[in-house]
């Protein structure tokens, strides 16, 4: 499938995030979109992404909610293309309050699904998370829920097509690791909080993260989960990096992996890895109940028994280039 958005009305749930904002620039940049649609609930955030993109008169924004299914669905009469990442993703949120969770994560995401039907939507594009592989946590539970929603929607009588790609951590989003250690660093030399220092993390520059959405996106058929090939890399030696960066000592302090923490982020796991085939930039794990042998046929299949975080891991020289390309050091 050769996904084309010129001339096309494109609807972003959680349209406001890091991710986000990224999407609506480069479709912007790359495509002549007839309207993108920016739905979400937050309307300072709404009002700060319309300040910066004033200069463009294809937006719209709606400041609603994915658990309000009539809301979804009259905003997405006459939309060609959905890229849905609404979602409580905090992870201790959806350990203290797992209900609001499943209200946004799973309902909303049954709501997209609905919506999308209702509408005769040519494609759901859905983000999801490393967190959703083998999860152990109530927002990674959801978010493997979210994505059978939207395998599952494929065998069902529809001319909307649904596919997932798996995500994973996007340096420089709001509330996680990297900005967190540079402030603490650029105000004095601190103790760093370090969970454990074998834990590792798969990372991404948002100009890449948002490139590999429309790589996926463009070649799949239906019901694919686009897993991203990439290193993962230790967080302490991420620690190490940017206090060397600082001309800080490095110091930090073990805290202990939280209960609804992994040591190592999983993207395929075992069970999948017997469906799963492989391509130059992905894994794609195929669907269980829809079958794409001849789609897929030329492509090799995986041949690890699972794709985790400590499979291969930087150096700190690859580190210190992934962050200085994603302009993360700076004084």
């Amino acid at each position: 499938m050769n996904l084309d958005f010129n001339n096309k009305r494109i609807l972003i749930t959680g349209g406001t995030g890091s991710w986000w904002n990224e999407l609506t620039k480069q479709l912007l940049d790359a495509y002549n979109p007839k309207e993108i649609i920016i739905f979400s609930r937050g309307e300072l955030a709404q009002v700060m992404m319309s300040r910066k993109f004033s200069a463009y008169n294809n937006i719209k924004y709606a400041i609603w909610d994915v658990r309000d299914l009539t809301r979804l669905s009259e905003c997405m009469k006459n939309v060609d293309y959905v890229f849905h990442l609404a979602a409580l993703k905090h992870v201790p949120v959806c350990e203290d309050y797992p209900e609001e969770s499943v209200k946004t994560n799973v309902t909303g995401t049954e709501n997209v699904v609905k919506a999308a039907k209702q509408n005769n939507v040519s494609v759901v594009i859905d983000v999801s998370t490393d967190k959703a592989c083998n999860p152990i946590n109530v927002y990674g539970s959801c978010k493997s829920l979210w994505e059978k929603i939207m395998i599952q929607a494929n065998d069902e009588h529809s001319s909307t097509k649904f596919v997932c790609i798996r995500a994973w951590n996007v340096m420089g989003t709001n509330g996680s690791i990297i900005p967190f250690f540079k402030e603490l660093l650029k105000n004095s030399n601190a103790v760093l909080p370090i969970t454990d220092i074998w834990m590792t993390r798969y990372f991404m520059t948002l100009e890449q993260a948002i490139w590999l959405v429309f790589k996926a996106t463009q070649h799949c058929f239906w019901g694919e989960i686009f897993v991203t090939k990439m290193p993962a890399c230790n967080i302490l030696d991420i620690a190490a990096v940017l206090s060397d960066f600082y001309n800080k000592e490095l110091k930090y302090n073990v805290i202990g992996i939280r209960p609804w923490e992994k040591l190592h982020e999983e993207l395929v796991s075992e069970y999948e890895s017997i469906n799963t085939v492989e391509s130059d930039n992905f894994r794609i794990i195929l669907p269980m109940t829809k079958r794409l042998e001849t789609q897929y046929k030329e492509y090799p299949k995986m041949n690890e028994s699972k794709y985790t975080s400590n499979d291969e891991l930087m150096s700190k020289q690859e580190i210190k280039q992934m962050l200085q390309d994603g302009w993360f050091l700076d004084n």
